[in-house]
């Protein structure tokens, strides 16, 4: 499974313009990204290609239901920190902030474990805040994609389409104020990210 899924990310076309290349590419910055939960298929693509296979971490629910979301960053090279805003959370903070101390790169969903999608929690910022590490935005537009019927329309990009990539660096004064922050920060982050295709109606059993 692993090797599909690899075989499956080499296949997809990136498209980037040269200042968010130069946030991605930057060497010795270790970074905080913010991007949607419905956006972490592409993860690992992304830092194998631009960030020369420095490992990055990322935050994963302690519940049971982030088991799945576990085994697929094992899969792909990538680390996890367990923890969340109801389970674990303080932990999973400072391990998050440790990391990034550390020089390495963290990943964060700020509407994740569970939702609401495009619902940014302040959680992130605090580690941001903490770690005195630069903080960037993920944008993803996706030409083509299949989404998945879970609470956030997870995009799968189709095999050989294109992902359109966007990096925005969030000013250190603009951390300060943490709810202003997350709702300002919150509503750039959907601007970055388009949803061409409209996601599955969920049906209850």
């Amino acid at each position: 499974m692993a090797g599909l899924v690899r075989l499956w990310l080499s296949t997809i076309r990136i498209e980037m313009d040269e200042p968010d290349k130069a946030i991605i590419t930057a060497r010795g910055e270790p970074t905080l990204y913010l991007l949607w939960h419905n956006r972490l298929f592409m993860t690992s693509e992304i830092f194998h290609r631009y960030r020369n296979g420095q490992p990055v971490y990322g935050l994963i629910s302690a519940s049971s239901d982030g088991a799945w979301l576990a085994a697929y960053f094992d899969a792909v090279g990538m680390r996890a920190v367990r923890g969340s805003s109801s389970r674990g959370g303080r932990e999973a903070a400072s391990g998050l902030v440790e990391v990034l101390r550390q020089g390495y790169d963290v990943g964060v969903t700020p509407d994740g474990p569970r939702g609401p999608v495009y619902v940014m929690k302040p959680g992130a910022l605090i580690v941001a805040r903490r770690a005195q590490k630069r903080v960037a935005l993920v944008g993803m537009d996706f030409e083509s994609a299949w989404r998945v019927s879970s609470w956030d329309g997870f995009h799968l990009p189709r095999p050989f389409s294109r992902v359109r990539l966007r990096f925005e660096l969030v000013p250190g004064e603009q951390l300060e104020d943490r709810d202003g922050a997350a709702h300002r920060i919150g509503a750039r982050l959907v601007e970055l990210n388009p949803d061409r295709t409209p996601a599955p109606v969920r049906r209850r059993a």
